[in-house]
């Protein structure tokens, strides 16, 4: 089975499921490749890769820069992943649509530069991966406040969620 790839609301975005070989001793999958990813659309160079681990009920996000694209993908453990469409001027401004991220279900995310992106871990703990299309520059990063009523994205949640102090204090999207 060769890459399968899906549309999302956003024809920028896709989700991706790269090709898996499974037997009864587990599984194994290239997870990037610059011509077989490139064949089926996603034409950024990546230049750095981050991982982060985190608890049940940990969110994190959503952040954002207009540079920045990004293929994520859950190493270990399930999330639910939302991407928001920050670009001015776009017909979808603030729309946004949620994804069920697994170690089980292989999907990634490529996610445009311009897209807030943040996650909710599901599992114990889930192992969260990040190939970026430009280096983190903090003065090009935004933040949008994860309940922000302008945007009024649904989570999976049962309780209130484990946030860093930076995502606590987000301001509210204005007017």
């Amino acid at each position: 089975m060769a890459i399968q790839v899906f549309a999302t609301k956003f024809p920028e975005a896709k989700i991706i499921i790269p090709e898996v070989f499974e037997d009864d001793r587990g599984f194994f999958k290239e997870t990037y490749s610059l011509e077989k990813y490139g064949a089926v659309g996603i034409a950024d160079t990546f230049v750095q890769d981050s991982v982060s681990f985190s608890a049940r009920n940990v969110l994190r996000g959503l952040h954002f820069d207009p540079k920045m694209s990004k293929l994520v993908q859950a190493l270990r453990g399930k999330i639910f992943d939302v991407i928001v469409d920050m670009r001015q001027g776009s017909p979808t401004l603030y729309q946004w649509q949620g994804f069920y991220l697994s170690e089980h279900n292989h999907k990634q995310l490529y996610i445009p530069a311009g897209f807030a992106n943040g996650f909710l871990t599901l599992t114990e703990d889930a192992v969260f991966s990040y190939k970026h299309g430009a280096l983190h520059d903090p003065s090009r990063e935004g933040a949008i406040r994860w309940n922000d009523p302008k945007v009024n994205i649904t989570w999976p949640i049962f309780s209130e969620p484990r946030l860093s102090i930076r995502d606590k204090n987000t301001p509210l999207l204005q007017g």
